[in-house]
């Protein structure tokens, strides 16, 4: 063996960088050099500002019912969208790492406690399996350009109840000739209806105190019994700079649906509509607080189910009283501006 080689043997056995040896040494570097990223010296006061911003986050979520109405409804503004708050806490989370503050990733964890246990129980799927009725409810818009087809829609759905609301008079008519074959009893009262495929008695309007007729009231004789079907599109509701939410009709109109619901003598009661307000709504609190949403009890998710385009509210409800929600879910959307919502019922 030359000298050389054996040069070349001892450099071979003492020196390996992909070997074992060398993979605690790469550790330890990339420890050090993180180390000095993060310079701990100073973790704790850095990234104040973003622990305020955490804690203000924080505050709006667990005193989102205290927000005053008395200035442009700024608190049934927030409630409305109140679920999208939760998107800033990922982004203060990336602040913080950046900012590398450990103040500021304490503080995080708070807004994010408090939004799980506002709304982490509906990223779950509580759907169950059975039921004795299914209900279905839509806003068709009035500029439906397909009403024809939303009908065909809304007839593959299969349910035993389906109540439409911003229905024009001009398209009524369609929309009865349309859903006639699958469901022979219907009633429209102004600008919402009911077609079903059970007997239906002692309809009428409900008077929510606009003037005209946006709600109604009927009898559905089910194979399970009689439940009684409340339809309501409540008044619209807009954010103006001069004025900020203004949603004093749509407020009105809920006290006063609340009212009838609170006066119903069946004890089996199911409310569909598009309410204009999600669930978190206080000046919906009249009907909230006397019935279940479906999509609370028994949804996959949010439910969101305005606009079609990109739904960011759940203001198209089904709430029961009296009666349990099996599943509950958005449909496909159709040429209106609404998704379609629909739920499973259990009768007592």
């Amino acid at each position: 063996m030359t000298q050389a080689q054996n040069s070349t043997d001892a450099s071979t056995d003492g020196e390996d960088p992909m070997g074992s040896g060398a993979a605690p040494g790469a550790r330890a570097r990339l420890g050090a050099r993180f180390l000095r990223w993060w310079r701990p010296a100073g973790m704790w006061r850095r990234g104040i500002a973003t622990a305020v911003v955490a804690v203000l986050l924080t505050l709006l979520l667990v005193f989102h019912a205290d927000l005053p109405n008395r200035v442009g409804n700024l608190g049934s503004l927030l409630e409305t969208f109140l679920p999208w708050l939760g998107l800033a806490v990922p982004v203060l989370l990336v602040v913080a790492v950046l900012r590398r503050s450990v103040t500021a990733l304490i503080a995080v964890v708070l807004p994010a406690a408090v939004w799980l246990n506002l709304f982490g129980g509906l990223l779950t799927d509580k759907a169950g399996s059975g039921g004795d009725l299914t209900v279905l409810t839509h806003n068709v818009n009035a500029e439906n350009p397909d009403p024809d087809g939303t009908a065909r829609d809304l007839v593959a759905a299969h349910a035993g109840l389906v109540a439409l609301e911003e229905l024009p008079s001009e398209q009524v008519s369609r929309y009865s000739h349309d859903l006639a074959a699958a469901y022979p009893y219907h009633s429209v009262q102004g600008t919402v209806g009911l077609w079903s495929k059970y007997p239906l008695s002692s309809v009428r309007p409900v008077d929510i105190r606009l003037g005209w007729v946006r709600a109604m009231r009927a009898t559905a004789s089910t194979p399970h019994g009689q439940v009684a079907v409340y339809v309501a599109h409540l008044p619209s509701v807009r954010v103006k700079f001069d004025a900020g939410f203004t949603a004093g009709q749509r407020d009105q109109a809920a006290d006063a649906l609340g009212e009838a619901i609170a006066g119903e003598r069946l004890p089996d009661v199911v409310l569909l509509g598009d309410l204009n307000g999600t669930m978190n709504d206080r000046a919906l609190a009249s009907v909230t607080s006397q019935m279940r949403s479906t999509q609370g009890a028994a949804g996959n998710g949010m439910g969101f189910s305005w606009p079609a385009s990109f739904p960011m509210a759940r203001i198209d409800q089904i709430m029961v009283k009296g009666i349990e929600p099996v599943s509950s879910w958005t449909l496909p959307r159709t040429t209106s501006d609404h998704l379609p919502v629909a739920a499973r019922l259990e009768l007592p």
